[in-house]
């Protein structure tokens, strides 16, 4: 009785020291993913940083947009419109016509 009392210690030892061991490797991986998960290159840090560089882009993109829209009304103003062309070569150029004087007030 006494040898069935230390092989059962020792298997309990044994299965208890094989859960220890499959418990730590199983914890290691848990933390190795959740690591690799959030600071990883691929990783919901390197997410979230692509992420607020996609809306400055697309904001960007926007204001973009808008300024060549502007731009293109103004080129057809300037092909199409001859008082838009006079109005944009007095006040740019300082311009005009034969007969008229050109007062400028510098502050």
């Amino acid at each position: 009785m006494s040898y069935d009392n230390r092989l059962r210690k020792q298997v309990t030892s044994e299965i208890k020291k094989r859960r220890l061991i499959f418990f730590t490797i199983v914890c290691l991986s848990i933390l190795y993913f959740a690591a690799r998960f959030t600071f990883g290159e691929t990783g919901l840090l390197r997410y979230r940083e692509l992420a607020q560089k996609k809306t400055h882009l697309v904001s960007e993109i926007g204001q973009i947009e808008a300024t060549n829209a502007q731009l293109k009304t103004e080129l057809k103003l300037l092909k199409e419109n001859p008082f838009y062309i006079e109005k944009y070569a007095r006040e740019d150029f300082g311009m005009a016509k034969p007969d008229e004087y050109v007062f400028k007030y510098e502050q």
